[in-house]
C-alpha cells in the first residue's frame, strides 16, 4: 500500500494525505475508506459506506439482468406430407409467436422411410418462410440433421 493516496468523497476536499491520516477521517465520519483506483499515482481511495456501496451495485446488476431481452423459442413441428388445412394451422401459431416477439424453431421429422420425401419437407419450410416473410426474418436456412430438417424465424425488430 503506498504511504500517500488522494481521498475523494462527498463533503471531503480532494487532496493528497498520508494513509494513516485518511483512515483517521474515515473513521471520525463513521465511514470506511475504500481504494477506488489502485493503478492511478498516488491511488485514489473514496470515503462512503462500503455496505452501501455493495447492495447500489447488487441493486443496479439486478435492474440490468431484468432490463436485458430474454430469447424465446417456440417450436412448430411438421411432417414431411403435411396438409393444407394444417399447414395454415400452423403458420396461425407462428404469427402469434413472432408477434409475441419469440423466436419459431419450425421442423419436418422425418419418420422411418418417409426420409425419402426430404425435397418435399425443404419445400414445406420454405413455404412457411415466404408465408412469414413480413414479419419474420430467416435466421437458419433449412437443414438436415439426421431425421429433422431444422429452420429458424426471428422477429422483425420494430423501430
Amino acid at each position: 500500500m503506498a504511504p500517500f493516496i488522494r481521498i475523494v468523497g462527498d463533503n471531503i476536499e480532494s487532496k493528497i494525505i498520508a494513509l494513516d491520516k485518511a483512515m483517521m477521517i474515515a473513521q471520525s465520519k463513521g465511514l470506511d475508506l475504500v481504494e477506488i483506483s489502485p493503478k492511478a499515482d498516488p491511488p485514489v481511495c473514496k470515503v462512503i459506506d462500503y455496505k452501501k456501496f455493495v447492495y447500489d451495485q447488487k441493486k443496479k446488476q439486478k435492474a440490468i439482468k431484468q432490463k436485458a431481452q430474454k430469447i424465446i423459442i417456440k417450436e412448430i413441428r411438421f411432417g414431411p406430407n403435411t396438409g393444407e388445412h394444417d399447414f395454415d394451422f400452423k403458420l396461425k401459431h407462428a404469427q402469434k409467436f413472432l408477434h409475441e416477439g419469440a423466436k419459431v424453431k419450425a421442423f419436418v421429422f422425418f419418420r422411418g422411410r418417409t426420409i425419402i420425401f426430404k425435397e418435399q419437407g425443404e419445400i414445406l419450410l420454405l413455404k412457411l418462410a415466404q408465408a412469414l416473410e413480413e414479419i419474420g426474418v430467416v435466421e437458419v436456412m433449412p437443414k438436415l440433421e439426421g431425421k429433422k430438417m431444422t429452420m429458424v424465424i426471428a422477429p422483425i425488430k420494430k423501430k
